[in-house]
């Protein structure tokens, strides 16, 4: 712990740049960032009595590769970034969790009672509950704190704010009452308990995972209750190039039914080998049977496409973490292009076909090809039908790709972001 005054002088005179520095990676958000602390230490200090602070990070994530292939328990390639939830928090005697939001209302609750609320469903008070909750069940001491909680990792944004924030809460506990010590990937797994049972979203468990290891992760869930989980270190930066995520401001009213349509089609394909997933269907048995899917009308083509992109999608990714292992990042620059092209043509999730007329996902990798040329890839990202755009872009030609995104779709749209080494991590 800190004392909160001599913590902000040692923030204004330079102690914990080379700290912030590792956490932010581009240089010239250290400034910023350490004016945030500083002035998030003015905030807690308006809202609460403890001088004794801690300040924890926990950032947003991307996802790199395996479009829409956990759902059918195959394998993915995810990263952190470096736009982060922080947390100011102190530790209290009273066994009671207050917790204020940057533009939210104070959140105050007893840990005493963690039993799943039924009228909390789908409230920041579900998430830290349950995680609260998670860890009592895994033999963790937990105890109260006090927090104040900014964050950059917008939601909506398609860089997982929610599992972010988990994270936060796990990494707080630890850090608090457990002297950092538990692991990262249990505190994605209870972050996804969190989610799944007390917020009662059925989220997998990609983004908690690469919010809470950190860098970027290789995620294999053929078992989903015990992910193989593989940190993979590589140095974009390093290669020369950023990460660009734009929001491309399509609405995402109305795209319910295309989201659930596709775990629905692929389980259509695997049910007719008696199966749930498409990861427990052998590819060759797949292919071999595709003449008597389409004949018998046992599902549709689109369906038949569809997994045609997850198996070659999972090994894509599989392809990707090895590629940049090996430091092969013309590799794994091919492999991120298939990604993309079999998205956009099997998949089929860049736009949807109930609105044609309104693409804004293809509109911006139309832009992304024609503005980058040889300086980058961009590939649809997350869910998507609507949302975000994800490029690898040499570092030099950033500055022209983000004007000209911006310029397509509002000032702003078009984020620099950074791959960080670290998940939920404690400053101080």
């Amino acid at each position: 712990m800190a004392d909160l005054n001599t913590l902000k002088s040692d923030l204004a005179a330079g102690a914990f740049r080379d700290q912030i520095a590792k956490l932010y990676i581009d240089p010239a958000r250290v400034d910023c960032e350490t004016n945030r602390y500083m002035s998030m230490l003015d905030k807690f200090t308006e809202l609460f009595t403890e001088t004794d602070v801690h300040i924890f990070s926990a950032p947003g994530r991307s996802e790199i590769g395996g479009n829409h292939t956990d759902h059918q328990h195959g394998e993915v390639l995810a990263a952190s970034i470096n736009d982060d939830a922080v947390a100011v928090a102190a530790a209290i005697d009273a066994p009671e969790i207050q917790l204020l939001s940057e533009g939210y209302p104070m959140l105050s609750f007893s840990i005493d009672n963690v039993e799943k609320i039924d009228a909390e469903e789908g409230t920041t008070n579900a998430l830290i509950r349950g995680v609260v909750d998670g860890l009592k069940k895994n033999g963790h001491k937990v105890g109260g704190f006090h927090a104040y909680v900014t964050s950059e990792v917008l939601s909506g944004s398609g860089l997982s704010s929610s599992a972010a924030f988990e994270t936060l809460i796990g990494t707080i506990e630890s850090g608090l009452y457990n002297n950092m010590e538990i692991d990262a990937v249990e505190i994605a797994k209870i972050g996804q308990y969190a989610e799944n049972y007390h917020f009662g979203k059925p989220c997998g468990l990609l983004d908690q995972m690469a919010c809470s290891v950190g860098s970027l992760v290789h995620i294999d869930f053929a078992d989903p209750t015990n992910p193989v989980v593989e940190q993979v270190v590589f140095d974009f930066e390093g290669a020369g190039y950023s990460l660009c995520i734009t929001d491309t401001k399509g609405s995402h009213a109305n795209l319910t039914d295309d989201y659930a349509a596709i775990p629905a089609e692929c389980k259509s394909v695997a049910a007719y080998f008696g199966k749930d997933f498409l990861n427990d269907v052998p590819e060759e048995d797949f292919m071999q049977a595709i003449p008597t899917l389409r004949a018998e009308g046992i599902c549709n083509d689109r369906a038949i496409i569809r997994a045609i992109h997850f198996y070659g999608e999972t090994k894509r990714a599989a392809g990707e973490a090895e590629a940049l292992k090996s430091g092969d990042i013309q590799k794994f620059f091919e492999l991120f292009k298939k990604s993309g092209d079999s998205s956009y043509k099997y998949l089929q999730n860049v736009y949807t076909n109930h609105d044609v007329e309104h693409q804004n996902v293809s509109v911006g990798l139309a832009v992304s090809d024609t503005v980058l040329g040889a300086n980058g890839i961009a590939r649809v990202h997350g869910g998507g039908f609507a949302g975000t755009i994800q490029a690898f872009v040499k570092n030099e030609a950033v500055a022209d790709y983000q004007a000209a995104m911006n310029h397509v779709f509002g000032e702003g749209a078009c984020a620099v972001l950074k791959i960080r080494e670290f998940g939920g991590y404690q400053l101080v």
